[in-house]
């Protein structure tokens, strides 16, 4: 079975250094932006999520149309427990604001397109023996949709949502869940994905991981970054595996 190694440095009881071979058996990706194009018009959604927590006494000031949904939440968290009334509205908040994403993703999921290569990269990850996961912010009902649609669920052994685990990226909590998804440890796993985001949470587990650049990115994922590879192209993939030993 062909898979790829990485050499891990590890010091012995008596102060030695000594070499071992770690073999890379699974290849995490990111969803939007890596493996499909996703026409969901974020700002819009934002849009309709702040006017919502407003509505719900949360002072606009604290929101911006720049950060994720998931921010807000945090912010909305803090602002209610300092308020004691964490306990009791909460909860229905978060519900009500995922279903309002929901509402969006569901519609963009109908019309998302595979990017560029992937099809020929995962059926190549595949052939070498290698587990593949999804681990992405988006819901389960959609994300059902966007592999369906696209023809790629049989490449993937778990998918893990938003809706499978407590915290999402950059929270190292969605990944860790989908190690365990995978069964397999965080040195012998590779996430790629096209964002800060999705490279926070496999520093934080110390998992290898590979930007993907692509025109829209820039301002997530700078070019000239220290804390990962970058790739020109998802294309790059296969090669930069080869090549990790």
């Amino acid at each position: 079975m062909n898979r790829s190694s990485i050499i891990i440095r590890l010091k012995s009881t008596n102060s030695l250094w000594m070499w071992i071979y770690v073999t890379i058996k699974a290849v995490i990706f990111d969803l939007d932006g890596t493996v499909a194009k996703f026409n969901l018009e974020y700002r819009v959604v934002r849009a309709e999520v702040i006017s919502f927590l407003i509505s719900r006494g949360l002072p606009a000031s604290v929101f911006s149309l720049d950060e994720s949904i998931f921010e807000m939440l945090k912010k909305t968290e803090i602002f209610l427990h300092n308020l004691g009334r964490d306990q009791v509205e909460l909860p229905e908040i978060q519900n009500m604001a995922l279903a309002i994403a929901s509402s969006y993703e569901l519609k963009a999921a109908h019309t998302t397109a595979l990017l560029p290569g992937v099809l020929e990269v995962l059926k190549e990850l595949k052939q070498r023996g290698l587990k593949l996961a999804i681990f992405t912010i988006n819901g389960k009902s959609s994300t059902k949709i966007i592999l369906r649609n696209l023809r790629i669920r049989e490449f993937f052994d778990a998918v893990v949502t938003r809706d499978d685990t407590s915290r999402v990226k950059p929270d190292p909590i969605h990944l860790t869940r989908t190690l365990e998804a995978l069964d397999v440890s965080p040195n012998q796993a590779v996430v790629v994905g096209d964002s800060e985001v999705d490279l926070a949470c496999a520093r934080a587990l110390k998992v290898q991981c590979f930007g993907v650049a692509t025109e829209t990115n820039a301002s997530r994922l700078p070019r000239n970054t220290t804390t990962a590879p970058i790739l020109d192209s998802i294309t790059d993939l296969p090669k930069a595996l080869s090549h990790l030993s």
